[in-house]
């Protein structure tokens, strides 16, 4: 049997509509998964937006979108993308903390050597 280097696996649909899909995302757990979740839940078009971890063992995540009239992997790629931003922002914010706090420690060990 043949392993599979894909870290993202879409089953297919039942029916001929694409509205409601299950992606497997490898290798991932509840850390991705729920906050993925919120993201996705948020959009006006989801009418369901869930994950599971099929096993303890298995380190990966079933995360099924079903939508009123966008197809589902539209939304879990803008769900993604929007993800994404949400980390890049929160990284620059907590970037730009850092630099400040390491800015003022170093001015206050300045000011204990003149003493």
């Amino acid at each position: 049997m043949e392993q599979s280097n894909r870290r993202l696996e879409v089953l297919p649909c039942t029916e001929d509509d694409d509205t409601c899909r299950t992606f497997i995302l490898k290798d991932e757990d509840h850390t991705l998964g729920n906050a993925l979740r919120y993201i996705i839940s948020k959009n006006p078009e989801v009418e369901y937006c869930g994950y599971s971890v099929p096993h303890p063992s298995v380190h990966d995540i079933n995360f099924r979108i079903q939508t009123k009239r966008v197809p589902a992997a539209e939304v879990f790629k803008k769900g993604l993308e929007d993800l994404q931003t949400l980390c890049e922002h929160m990284n620059t914010r907590f970037q730009e903390a850092l630099d400040v706090f390491s800015s003022d420690k170093h001015e206050k060990e300045l000011e204990g050597m003149d003493t």
